[in-house]
């Protein structure tokens, strides 16, 4: 039931931050391995390219992915939150009755490693459906796929199995990074609210707060990894599945580095915290009232 209600929790969140996604995955992809003021850039900011991407693609275009989306949030964050729940009702991350830091983060990235595996051949169709645009909006490469389905048939006729996993090496990083930062900091934090009786301990603000400190952390240790997460999985492959533009994790992230600097493993940072921000809060709220109904209800 932890699995399920992880997974609900998440689907939650992913229909509303869906459009979110959308434009910090064209960010993120704009400009890719190309120096600043060489390239035009279609999306200035979040609120332009959400402008932008409503008014070419039109507004399902700001929806683009969702179903691949729903279901790797179910699969993905049923696995890893589900597995933290798991971990934490066993007592494993708590020391002499008070959280342990060190013992959450760790719970958290292990939690990570587990969705990241389960959900990577979904995230990878996910990424080249809300890669894909109108012409003279496009950035990244550009597949053609007609669907959720007819993506996952033509990458398995194309690349067998192994295809599917394609980009996991940064997808594994990407999620055990963000969720051990973002389930260490969201039980620290519910315990700090909870201690400084801000509010009632059963009430429904202690979730809210603390979602909303742990998505600060989040962004900041996430974007990198999401960064070089998206062009991995969307970078066009030859016919053995082999990448044009980079041979893995380490490739891209050195490669983005030399190429665009810092800022360019944080581009698309405020799209991001319009994204994560909203959809740590919201599943991290959803996973905890939906867990306190059950237990009361069971």
């Amino acid at each position: 039931m932890d699995f399920v209600l992880s997974g609900a929790a998440a689907c939650g969140a992913c229909v509303f931050t869906n459009p979110l996604e959308v434009v910090k995955t064209r960010m993120q992809l704009q400009g890719e391995l190309q120096s600043r003021g060489s390239y035009q850039v279609y999306y200035r900011n979040v609120f332009h390219a959400f402008y932008t991407i409503g008014k070419v693609d039109g507004l399902a275009g700001l929806q683009k992915g969702l179903v691949p989306g729903l279901v790797y949030q179910f699969f993905m964050n049923g696995f890893r939150l589900g597995s933290y729940a798991i971990i934490e009702s066993c007592g494993y991350i708590h020391t002499d009755g008070r959280i342990s830091a060190v013992k959450t983060t760790a719970a958290g990235a292990v939690a990570g490693v587990v969705g990241a595996v389960m959900g990577s051949p979904i995230y990878l169709v996910k990424t080249h459906l809300q890669s894909q645009s109108t012409s003279s909006i496009a950035v990244g490469h550009q597949y053609k796929h007609q669907g959720m389905i007819h993506a996952l048939a033509a990458i398995y006729r194309e690349h067998g199995i192994l295809g599917l996993w394609r980009g996991s090496s940064a997808a594994v990083p990407r999620v055990s990074v963000g969720s051990a930062a973002q389930l260490s900091t969201f039980s620290s934090a519910k315990e700090l609210v909870t201690d400084l009786q801000v509010f009632s301990k059963d009430s429904w603000l202690v979730a809210l707060s603390a979602g909303m400190i742990s998505s600060v952390v989040v962004v900041l240790a996430m974007t990198p990894f999401d960064v070089v997460s998206t062009r991995l999985y969307n970078q066009p492959v030859d016919h053995l599945g082999k990448g044009h533009l980079y041979k893995g994790f380490v490739d891209c992230f050195s490669k983005t580095l030399r190429k665009e600097g810092l800022t360019g493993l944080y581009k698309g940072l405020g799209a991001s915290y319009f994204r994560l921000g909203p959809h740590t809060i919201l599943s991290l709220f959803f996973w905890d009232e939906l867990r306190k109904l059950y237990n009361e209800f069971r």
